[in-house]
């Protein structure tokens, strides 16, 4: 039985090869977008919460959302930079695209993607606990509809009840600062991600015919 004669690097670019290097932008974007609705969800939750103890803090503790929106900015720009890569059969109908390249750009979009989810979902959790927590130290745990003040006394109605703005004021912006670091610190894990990414997307290998 006379058996098929191997050639050295036939399947370096096989006709498959581009499926892996599409699996990676598609997994990209669709986990970096699901970690930033998961985090806008989580911490727009939270901020609706709060607007109801603190109307006047939903603006400044609007912070978690506009970072988990960026994670989705993250999984766009690695998506489009594989895509971009992928490079598209010869003339004579042969895959010029390796499938060293092509696990290269899955690597980065699986690095990307994963990292914008865990942190999509760690800026969800803090932002939703963090800005309740804001709103019921800085309003002293009053609710506007029943003191009429709010966390601001000139505001209230006539007869409404006073507070110590400043002593509640300090110790609400204490924990807001508290509260940005955590962020930054959530935010900082899809950024290694990214960063990680970038390098993997610029590993290539391509076939000459």
């Amino acid at each position: 039985m006379s058996g098929t004669p191997i050639t050295a690097g036939y399947d370096t670019c096989p006709v498959y090869a581009p499926i892996f290097g599409y699996m990676g932008a598609a997994s990209c974007m669709i986990l970096a977008n699901f970690g930033s609705a998961w985090g806008t969800w989580k911490a727009g939750i939270g901020v609706c919460k709060m607007g109801v103890n603190y109307p006047s803090g939903v603006i400044k503790n609007i912070v978690p959302i506009v970072m988990a929106g960026v994670l989705g900015i993250y999984g766009l720009i690695v998506a489009v930079i594989i895509t971009q890569a992928i490079s598209t059969p010869g003339g004579n109908g042969y895959t010029t695209y390796s499938l060293y390249s092509s696990y290269a750009h899955l690597a980065a979009g699986l690095c990307c993607g994963c990292s914008c989810l865990a942190a999509g979902g760690t800026i969800g959790m803090i932002g939703d606990v963090g800005v309740q927590c804001f709103g019921l130290k800085a309003s002293g745990g009053k609710r506007t509809w029943t003191t009429g003040e709010g966390a601001n006394p000139t505001d209230a109605a006539e007869g409404a009840g006073t507070m110590d703005v400043a002593v509640t004021q300090e110790a609400s912006n204490k924990l807001y600062v508290g509260l940005l670091i955590m962020l930054i610190f959530a935010e900082a894990l899809a950024l290694y991600g990214l960063i990680v990414a970038l390098i993997l997307s610029q590993s290539q290998y391509t076939c000459k015919n």
